[in-house]
């Protein structure tokens, strides 16, 4: 009789971030199918340690499992996913041209904003779908992602830098 207790509060605290839980899935493993797998893998580990959720932010540990669980499955099958090259160019460059958000928002092309962040590295789409789209905070995306803050901005800025530079070929080729 201790499983009834259990799933309720479950459902009541875990569930309600299912799609946050898939998003971060899908951006991270770029395939619907690879996401779906993944956030299943990612549920059935929460439910199973569930007991020793202690913290109010069912959101922030229930992220922490999927993108565990999903670096554990691109390492299984897809290790170069997490690898990112060095590129002195691409990780130095300095532009003055305006943020990618405005620059799709001119074009009104979410294809191109979705094709230029799944170019990124896996670590910069995580950062990427934790704040921009997820609506983390520094502080939690550092918990999530078990970094420190100051990794976690420094990644995001350069994410965002290639992101940009990105979108700006992506729409010099357009017009």
């Amino acid at each position: 009789m201790q499983q009834q207790p259990k799933l309720g509060r479950f459902e009541e605290i875990v569930l309600p971030h299912l799609d946050a839980a898939y998003n971060l899935a899908r951006w991270l493993t770029r395939n619907d199918d690879d996401a779906q797998d993944v956030v299943q893998d990612a549920f059935l580990r929460a439910f199973r340690f569930f007991a020793d959720f202690r913290g109010v932010n069912g959101r922030a540990w229930l992220l922490t499992i999927v993108r565990n669980t999903c670096y554990t499955w691109l390492q299984q099958h897809r290790a170069h996913d997490t690898e990112t090259p060095f590129d002195e160019e691409i990780h130095t460059a300095e532009s003055d041209i305006s943020d990618p958000a405005t620059l799709v928002l001119k074009g009104d092309d979410s294809r191109l904003l979705r094709q230029s962040l799944e170019e990124l590295p896996v670590e910069f789409r995580e950062v990427i779908a934790l704040r921009d789209l997820e609506g983390f905070s520094y502080k939690e995306i550092a918990n999530i992602a078990n970094i420190p803050v100051g990794t976690v901005m420094s990644r995001l800025a350069r994410a965002r830098d290639r992101l940009k530079q990105s979108l700006c070929g992506r729409l010099g080729e357009k017009h």
